[in-house]
């Protein structure tokens, strides 16, 4: 599998490069939004590591161009520990967030276990359907009654979460968990209501009164198909 590194700390760049390649995956390092920009023209990658902070320009940015016309996972890494910034991160299509300073054994083991989802994923059906929503799995794409709908990294892995788990009530913890990776610690439920708020707008007739996103009182949240 190939990784995009994306960093200009040359200490760090040699340590990930050792463990990253004794892992057996094929590594490729940019150290400026410019160079990242070329090898994302000129290859296809299984994951992009990602820091925020580069020397030419915000790691922010440059996911937003990546996600422009890619979904590979991306991991951000970053000095900063800030809640918003982790939003922010993570709802502009990031997979992953870790920060400095870290253990090699963790960075790797973030790394395998999103690659491992990843590959798990592209073998899925090719497609998902139900309520007149149809979601193209490898195009990553998503149709209400045949119009294409604009969904965000983050709306677009909420829709799929909830397609795959049709009449089933699913806790806010399970959610967030299977979104963002974590615990729950940087991102609460109140952040999630924002979500299914902007997902419902996208997705729902009337999105005040919702038929397919149904918020079941004290529990979670349903894809409901029995309308």
């Amino acid at each position: 599998m190939k990784i995009l590194l994306v960093e200009d700390d040359l200490s760090l760049i040699n340590g990930l490069s050792f463990a990253v390649k004794k892992q057996g995956y094929d590594l490729t390092v940019a150290r400026t939004g410019q160079e990242a920009d070329v090898c994302m023209a000129g290859e296809k990658y299984d994951l992009v590591v990602l820091d925020v902070e580069l020397p030419d320009e915000n790691g922010f940015d440059i996911c937003k161009r990546i996600r422009r016309s890619s979904r590979v996972p991306i991991i951000f890494l970053t000095a900063a520990d800030e809640e918003t910034d982790i939003i922010m991160g993570l709802d502009i299509g990031g997979d992953d967030y870790i920060t400095k300073p870290f253990k090699l054994s963790v960075f790797l083991s973030r790394v395998n276990a999103i690659l491992r989802r990843s590959n798990n994923f592209n073998k899925e059906a090719a497609e998902l359907s139900s309520n007149g929503i149809t979601v193209k799995l490898l195009a990553g794409e998503v149709y209400k009654n045949g119009r294409r709908l604009e969904l965000t990294a983050g709306e677009y892995k909420l829709l799929c979460m909830f397609m795959e788990n049709p009449d089933t009530v699913l806790l806010p913890e399970r959610i967030l968990g299977r979104l963002w990776d974590c615990s729950g610690s940087y991102i609460d439920n109140s952040s999630l209501t924002v979500y299914i708020r902007r997902l419902r707008t996208k997705i729902e007739d009337d999105p005040s009164d919702p038929k397919m996103i149904q918020t079941v009182r004290r529990m979670g949240y349903k894809w409901n198909t029995q309308k």
